[in-house]
């Protein structure tokens, strides 16, 4: 079955958060059009993710410039996926690239792992730039004044998320721990370890929230997010218990209220990452991705998910 053809989307935009904080974020937030951002003290600069393709990371560089933010020396980057990394080497050699060390890990490991799934897209020259700076739970950088604390929350949205706290200005980047309209994905972290690190960002108690996806918000985005996941976690048990494998679960699934949320293929995605935890599998593990995208499409109607980065 060929895809609609579907309007173009969205160019990307600058919200000014606080004095020397600002969001990229990138319309409609579906695949590959993951938020990124900067914190500037006017001398120093760091970037918070890039983008799926050249193109989007260099026009994400034009907007700080334009901002009259010095040239980036740091980039943080919040996970691995090729939609918040594939534009490091934009800013690199001349920003140092930040991440957890799992990031650098899986990023080395996926390699160009956007052109396996979605080939047909114009990424441009894309080279694979991992973290150099690497740390395991907290670390904290200083852009002149401006105190920025990154947190790892333990294995959630992927083995390497990184969440990126501004603690003066009650700013936090969330990366793909927060999908703000669209359906959390959980197939390459954890179901357990995305529930508690809805904890950790509670505990922020910060006033704006910047999602991996989607248009700035607040906290009470946590209560929506957190609904979905003890929902799949329901059908997984139940599923499991009946023998019903993910696919089957998920196509008898009624989403009620989550039906609203972009994405919903994610759900059979997300069921077998519960069912493997249910099964006794650690937080992480690699489950077998062609199986996971590829019950995606057939959740989607056959219709492979677009990317439009």
């Amino acid at each position: 079955m060929e895809a609609p053809v579907e309007a173009p989307v969205d160019e990307p935009y600058l919200t000014e958060l606080a004095t020397g904080v600002h969001a990229f974020i990138q319309p409609d937030g579906g695949w590959c059009l993951n938020n990124a951002g900067f914190v500037t003290d006017g001398d120093t600069t760091l970037v918070v993710d890039t983008a799926a393709t050249e193109r989007r990371a260099r026009l994400l560089r034009q907007r700080i410039a334009q901002s009259g933010a010095a040239t980036p020396r740091m980039v943080v980057n919040t996970h691995h996926h090729g939609d918040h990394t594939y534009g490091n080497g934009v800013f690199a050699p001349e920003a140092t690239i930040i991440g957890h060390a799992a990031c650098r890990r899986e990023l080395l490991a996926a390699g160009r792992q956007l052109h396996a799934v979605w080939p047909e897209v114009e990424y441009g020259d894309i080279r694979l730039t991992p973290p150099t700076v690497t740390f395991t739970d907290e670390l904290s950088v200083h852009v002149g004044g401006i105190e920025v604390r990154l947190l790892h929350p333990g294995v959630a949205h992927t083995p390497g998320d990184t969440v990126v706290w501004l603690p003066e200005q009650r700013i936090v980047f969330t990366g793909d721990l927060v999908f703000h309209g669209g359906t959390p994905f959980v197939f390459m972290g954890s179901l357990s370890g995305s529930l508690r690190a809805l904890e950790l960002l509670r505990s922020l108690d910060a006033a704006t929230v910047v999602p991996g996806h989607g248009p700035v918000t607040g906290p009470e985005v946590y209560d929506g997010i957190e609904r979905y996941l003890r929902y799949v976690d329901r059908l997984a048990r139940e599923g499991r218990a009946a023998g019903r494998t993910p696919l089957e679960a998920a196509r008898e699934a009624d989403l009620g209220p989550f039906a609203e949320l972009a994405e919903s293929e994610r759900l059979v995605a997300n069921l077998h990452r519960a069912y493997a935890e249910l099964a006794g599998a650690e937080p992480g593990a690699p489950l077998d991705a062609l199986t996971g995208f590829g019950e995606m499409v057939a959740m989607n109607g056959g219709i492979p998910m677009a990317c439009h980065a």
